[in-house]
């Protein structure tokens, strides 16, 4: 390998590469923020007696559950403005078709929760004597969301990692900076180490926070 590593052309360009970053984590807070909401509202829909409003979130869970997230992002930048007449910037369609996929997986981690919690919990709450809002609130949402949480925290890690996919319709994201610093620079592999690197100092800390709390949450349990 007669390859000779310079990392000072990435160095240089580290300015451009941090604005990238901002507009990644702004994909990432705003997606993130939706999802969280919209995901807890539509895991209720899902399990939703009524067919009529259980049918229609099932279907948005498992569209973009099942459909790639680079497919869904190219359709709200090309497809939305063809068929609807909807012209957004570039900013804002990159957060809703990230936040569109975050919140049909937290609607389905939120689910899952809500459904895991034992029935001997609620019949402790009848004995109690709460009535069903106050069981559905003192007891079910409580014990769901404690154990959605680290879910609902790699769901948030995965977001960040595919606001990458934005590049491709010209956001100007890290990745997005980090290939056009690459293509200045020709040090494709100096930068792209340099953008993975960033990405992991993100990304690592926060799984590890999940991890901590998923550890914490099993002892208390015990």
């Amino acid at each position: 390998m007669t390859y000779t590593f310079d990392f000072m052309a990435v160095r240089h360009g580290l300015g451009v590469l941090f604005d990238g970053l901002l507009v990644t984590l702004e994909l990432t807070v705003a997606a993130n923020v939706i999802g969280l909401t919209f995901g807890f509202g539509l895991a209720l829909l899902v399990m939703h007696r009524w067919a009529v409003l259980r049918w229609p979130a099932s279907l948005f869970v498992e569209f973009f559950r099942c459909t790639p997230a680079i497919i869904q992002i190219v359709w709200f930048f090309y497809c939305v403005p063809m068929l609807f007449d909807v012209y957004l910037d570039a900013m804002t369609m990159g957060i809703l078709a990230l936040a569109c996929n975050l919140t049909a997986f937290n609607a389905e981690a939120y689910r899952a929760a809500i459904q895991a919690v034992p029935r001997d919990y609620r019949d402790a709450g009848i004995a109690l004597g709460l009535n069903g809002w106050q069981r559905i609130r003192y007891i079910v949402l409580p014990t769901a969301f404690r154990a959605a949480v680290p879910v609902l925290v790699s769901n948030g890690i995965g977001i960040f990692q595919q606001t990458a996919l934005v590049a491709i319709v010209a956001l100007q994201d890290l990745m997005y900076m980090g290939k056009s610093l690459a293509t200045e620079s020709y040090r494709p592999i100096e930068t792209f180490t340099v953008v993975a690197l960033i990405y992991f100092a993100v990304s690592f800390p926060v799984s590890q926070l999940a991890s901590w709390f998923e550890h914490r949450r099993d002892r208390l349990a015990r």
